[in-house]
């Protein structure tokens, strides 16, 4: 691996560079940004996948839909349908995505859209849905073109931005110094007993100011459900498999203490084939298939309502919550 990254590092500069000029543009006003007169918050991150994007956003949902008419725009990974979508009664995940799926299924107060570019999406959303008073911005951090209001950028404990490498010598999209147009920065997926002492040290290496930083956990449910029942994970007994399609699984494994041999993982945003059903299944052998919320969205029309049930999580924060909660409240009065 080692070997491999000095081979493509020269060409990690060359990406480097790209995304650097292209930011300065920016910065300077030589290339365009689009701000619009409402409350938009963008999320996202320096690193390619597995920072925790989605509970992020569905904390940010939790948090604003009950006070504010609410959209949220995505980008719509490998769906099969283009330009601008807003979600309805009738959508399927093929035509807005896993993601943005999962929070149309979830939050039936919250309007959903998709489009590749964000500055048309927004303006089709407060063409269509004049109402809307706040915007959120899934996957948004690198999508200079529209200038939102506030930045939230993650980055994952286990994988924190600082000792990354920009592509395709490592998993930055741009340069460390990125982090500089975050008005705040959550290092997501910590372990829950993460000392004050480790905090103070990954916030000296962010070149933020520290009260803007914070340090959140996933917190997995007890149990696991299929929208029928719900089952104690203790009393699976082992007696199941996993199945996951999501950047760095580990975490979703380890949870449920499942051995390396009950386990199937596919790439992230994964779309079943035929094949990989009859794989499923064969693996399965008539037990239970554990499988995570976003890849139930996928699986739940392809499986066994009887059989599949996935394991809901939620993002929280180790402390401040109540600090980062007015932060966001104070964007949107």
């Amino acid at each position: 691996m080692k070997n491999l990254r000095k081979i493509l590092f020269p060409f990690s500069l060359i990406y480097a560079a790209i995304t650097s000029l292209r930011n300065f543009l920016y910065d300077k006003g030589i290339k365009k940004s689009t701000a619009f007169n409402l409350p938009i918050i963008a999320v996202g991150n320096l690193s390619v996948g597995g920072t925790g994007k989605t509970p992020m956003v569905e904390y940010l949902i939790r948090l604003l839909a009950d006070r504010y008419n609410l959209a949220v725009l995505s980008r719509g990974y490998k769906r099969k349908s283009k330009g601008f979508y807003l979600a309805n009664a009738t959508t399927t995940i093929e035509e807005i995505g896993d993601e943005p799926f999962q929070y149309h299924s979830k939050f039936k107060n919250v309007n959903v859209a998709v489009n590749t570019n964000r500055v048309e999406g927004v303006t089709k959303i407060l063409e269509v849905l004049p109402k809307t008073e706040v915007v959120l911005l899934d996957d948004a951090f690198q999508h200079r073109k529209i200038k939102a209001g506030f930045y939230i950028m993650l980055t994952a404990y286990n994988d924190l931005f600082y000792n990354d490498l920009v592509l395709p010598a490592g998993n930055l999209r741009e340069c460390k110094s990125g982090v500089k147009r975050a008005n705040v920065v959550v290092v997501t997926k910590c372990p829950k007993d993460l000392s004050e002492a480790e905090m103070l040290q990954i916030k000296n290496k962010i070149y933020i100011d520290n009260e803007k930083i914070f340090f959140s956990t996933i917190s997995y449910h007890h149990s696991v459900t299929n929208n029928i029942e719900e089952i104690k994970i203790s009393d699976l007994k082992n007696d199941f498999i996993a199945v996951a399609g999501i950047a760095k699984p580990e975490y979703f494994y380890e949870y449920l203490n499942c051995t390396k041999s009950e386990c199937l993982t596919f790439p992230d945003h994964h779309f079943f084939s035929d094949q990989d059903i009859n794989n499923i299944l064969q693996k399965a052998n008539n037990r239970k298939i554990i499988t995570t919320e976003k890849d139930y969205m996928r699986l739940q029309n392809l499986l066994q309502k009887d059989q599949l049930y996935y394991l809901p999580i939620e993002m929280e924060f180790l402390k401040d919550s109540q600090v980062f909660d007015t932060e966001i409240s104070n964007i949107v009065v």
